[in-house]
């Protein structure tokens, strides 16, 4: 699955800090802003223990976790959907994402410039979150003009659609982001900015979050994470030995993936070929075996004819997965068996 999270925020808040946490890939990183100007790209690996311990008992040759591609675009400025500062091309790179991840900063560093000249976080995410609904506006006039003549004519599925737009239009003038309307077929085919999910980062220490942006988070139910993403990379670059003898705790990066992946609507499958691989698959929430079938390998769902299923838990009890099939447990299924978290699965064809 080439699913992918979206990093975007104002210029100079740490999204090429971040990026560089999560992919360990040298980037640029500048107390400058527009130091970002092509998006950066990477795979991100699925922290998840259930694989290594899977792995323990396997002891396979290749070892394959659930990985994630983020995308880092270039600091978004107010403007930016009517092109300002790029931002015509930036918002472009976020079009594809699933879910976006809007940092913000929280830190105060006199040597790192703020692109308004003052710290301010919840006008910060306002400006970023306006810039979203008039691109998404744009779209929306874009859509208008299309179907127009063929709506005026009486077209059925023009005029339904051109009534859904009218209603669209009217929820994001009023700042309304689209992830909280219904879904609908119009939406969709809309790929808009603002029906993605939305994670906020706040970048810097608890101390220098403000209680009205608290408040303010809490209030409209945002999703929102807090890490000093400074301090993170330089814990995941001196590396695990360094980090206990100087007495620092772990890394929080990984959670924040996970946070992505529950966001992304994902469960994890895994797939065990004797000794020589065990992987971990990323799956949509509430997807059949039959379309995990298609993600190993499109011959696998052409030639299905049933699937084993065992949870990875009675698997790593038993000891191997050989056992499990000589003592009777794993599970025969059909292509309409939904997978779960967690199931190990070997299809038959």
């Amino acid at each position: 699955m080439n699913l992918s999270i979206g990093i975007l925020g104002l210029p100079n808040v740490g999204k090429s800090t971040l990026f560089r946490a999560l992919t360990k890939k040298p980037v640029d990183i500048s107390a400058y802003p527009f130091c970002t100007i092509e998006p950066n790209v990477g795979l991100v690996e699925v922290p998840d223990q259930r694989l290594w311990k899977l792995a323990e008992i396997q002891q396979p040759e290749k070892l394959v976790p659930a990985a994630i591609k983020f995308i880092d675009v270039a600091g978004l400025v107010r403007g930016a959907h009517k092109g300002d500062g790029l931002g015509n091309q930036f918002l472009a790179h976020l079009r594809d994402a699933h879910v976006l991840l809007h940092v913000v900063r929280v830190f105060r560093a006199d040597n790192v410039s703020h692109i308004n000249g003052r710290l301010n976080p919840q006008e910060d995410m306002e400006i970023i979150e306006s810039e979203l609904i008039l691109k998404d506006l744009e779209t929306v006039e874009k859509r208008f003009e299309k179907i127009a003549d063929e709506a005026k004519r009486g077209k059925k599925e023009a005029v339904a659609e051109f009534g859904a737009l009218v209603s669209l239009k009217e929820k994001l003038s009023r700042g309304e982001m689209a992830f909280l309307f219904q879904k609908n077929e119009f939406i969709e085919k809309l790929f808009l900015l603002t029906a993605k999910p939305q994670i906020y980062l706040l970048n810097g220490q608890p101390e220098e979050v403000p209680d009205e942006l608290k408040n303010y988070l809490e209030e409209r139910k945002k999703i929102w994470f807090l890490l000093d993403l400074r301090e993170e990379l330089d814990k995941i670059e001196i590396g695990e030995k360094e980090r206990e003898e100087m007495g620092l705790t772990e890394p929080k990066i990984p959670a924040l993936i996970k946070k992505c992946y529950e966001v992304l609507n994902l469960i994890t499958f895994f797939t065990i070929k004797g000794q020589e691989e065990t992987r971990a698959w990323p799956l949509e929430k509430g997807k059949t075996v039959f379309d995990g079938a298609g993600l190993i390998h499109s011959d696998f769902q052409k030639k299905f004819v049933r699937a084993e299923v065992l949870n990875w838990q009675k698997v790593v009890e038993v000891g191997s997965w050989k056992k499990c099939r000589e003592l009777g447990l794993l599970k025969s299924v059909g292509k309409d068996y939904v997978l779960q978290d967690g199931d190990v699965v070997e299809i038959k064809i």
